[in-house]
């Protein structure tokens, strides 16, 4: 039995004073050992060392699991061989480039991106490598998960207001095939730094967000009891409770409890307050709606959104375009996957820049590898991470351009090599961190947020 007498005097039923139970190692009884009481206080103190001016920054990072062929859509090679150039025809754009037929929306808003038709990386050609890479700076090896970029801006920066600094639509990365860790969670920076997965479909109807709803056990006079007790309890505390090391042990239920409850979270999840039209401009499909959501949630206080077009490229048609069941071919990503992506991309830059939200989003378009130069025998085309593109728009950087060159085939970077590590500290650049900047890694190691002597790729802001 615990008797609560008033603010800063408990005891216990054996007759252990509230000190008593401090001092005697007892913490474990809330969850807290010593040794995690110690690693609070140091995420404490170097979240408090590395913190910035917010920037008022975001960015929306647009995943593309499977990986386009960069052929085929972003970096066309007209006057190689057919077995090369794949099916599609060059168009003319509102940038400095050319693209390919099969995106013609995308074609005209491109004096809003910039394309980097130069990235490589040298690890396994396998999906999990990529994805970890391209969104952590860093492989998984020597059992060391680095945080994902929206985890580490988290970190540092912490949230604008109740709603979540870091979300992830629609769901986590699946299955693709190398049971290792995709980069999408927040690594040695513990759960408490995960983002808030939306884990719904934003295009069906009646959608609603399953963490916005309290447990069907817990009925909202139930939940405002408990948290009303809850409240009695800390201020018996509250001594303790005003701690650095107490105060991020609480952290995670206070962010729920004002999540569920907060009447901006709701209305910035619900999609029936956009007019029909703007939904329909964005079509009317998942990735298409998980974009709108994305320009919805930043518009409203979150730091950092991470689109997935695709889950697993197990159990759908995605950009893994490797010709041969269940995969689709070259053919089956015009008819299938890029009429949405292009529809959806290019409504996000369109509804970002009439709004003036462009020069402070930063929209990244990434992907974890290129696709072979030569077409293979079932009319596809295999995993390629010796070259491949991606494309920046908002955030400072300037738009209608290419950075970097492949060489006449699209196999290997020809000018301006760049690594998924770059890609990363680009992104962070344009959120207004300190690359020099430190995380507390495993042990409590200072670890830096991005490699040592990684520079972002500054030509797109020039």
């Amino acid at each position: 039995m615990l008797q609560i007498t008033g603010p800063g005097s408990i005891t216990t039923c054996d007759g252990t004073t509230r000190r008593d139970f401090l001092q005697i190692g007892t913490l474990g009884a809330l969850g807290l050992s010593l040794a995690k009481l110690a690693g609070l206080e140091a995420r404490a103190a170097a979240a408090a060392a590395a913190a910035k001016v917010d920037s008022g920054k975001s960015c929306i990072l647009i995943f593309n699991l499977g990986a386009p062929s960069q052929l085929d859509c972003w970096d066309p090679k007209p006057d190689a061989p057919r077995e090369i150039r794949g099916p599609f025809k060059p168009i003319s754009t509102k940038g400095d480039f050319q693209i390919t037929e099969i995106f013609p929306l995308i074609a005209q808003v491109a004096d809003k991106f910039s394309l980097v038709r130069s990235v490589y990386h040298t690890a396994a050609a396998v999906h999990d490598t990529g994805h970890q890479m391209m969104q952590t700076g860093r492989l998984f090896q020597g059992g060391i998960n680095s945080p994902h970029v929206g985890c580490a801006l988290e970190f540092l920066q912490g949230r604008r207001n109740e709603m979540p600094a870091n979300v992830i639509l629609p769901v986590p990365m699946g299955p693709t095939g190398g049971n290792l860790p995709h980069g999408q969670d927040a690594g040695f920076l513990g759960k408490a730094y995960d983002p808030f997965v939306l884990n719904a479909d934003p295009s069906v109807a009646n959608f609603q967000v399953p963490d916005l709803l309290p447990p069907a056990e817990i009925g909202e006079a139930r939940l405002k009891r408990r948290k009303e007790l809850r409240e009695v309890v800390e201020g018996a505390i509250k001594s303790f409770e005003a701690s650095p090391a107490a105060e991020l042990m609480d952290a995670n239920f206070a962010a729920a409890y004002r999540l569920m409850t907060s009447d901006r979270a709701r209305e910035a999840f619900d999609l029936t307050k956009e007019p029909q039209k703007v939904r329909d401009r964005y079509g009317m499909h998942r990735f298409g709606q998980c974009c709108l959501l994305a320009r919805r949630l930043v518009e409203r206080g979150v730091r950092f959104v991470t689109v997935n077009t695709f889950i697993t490229v197990f159990n759908e048609i995605t950009w893994d375009i490797h010709g041969s069941k269940p995969f689709t071919s070259i053919g089956g990503m015009k008819d299938i996957v890029a009429p949405m992506y292009d529809q959806g991309y290019s409504a996000l830059l369109t509804d970002l820049a009439e709004r003036g939200m462009l020069d402070s989003t930063m929209v990244a378009s990434l992907a974890e590898f290129g696709r072979t130069p030569k077409v293979n025998p079932t009319g596809g085309r295999d995993h390629w991470p010796q070259c491949w593109t991606v494309a920046f728009a908002g955030g400072g950087v300037k738009g209608g351009r290419a950075i970097g060159r492949s060489d006449d085939i699209g196999g290997y970077p020809a000018e301006r090599p760049v690594q998924p590590k770059d890609i990363v500290a680009t992104i962070f650049h344009s959120l207004g961190l300190d690359p020099d900047a430190h995380l507390p890694g495993p042990q409590g190691r200072p670890f830096p947020l991005v490699d040592f002597g990684t520079q972002p790729i500054r030509e797109l802001f020039a």
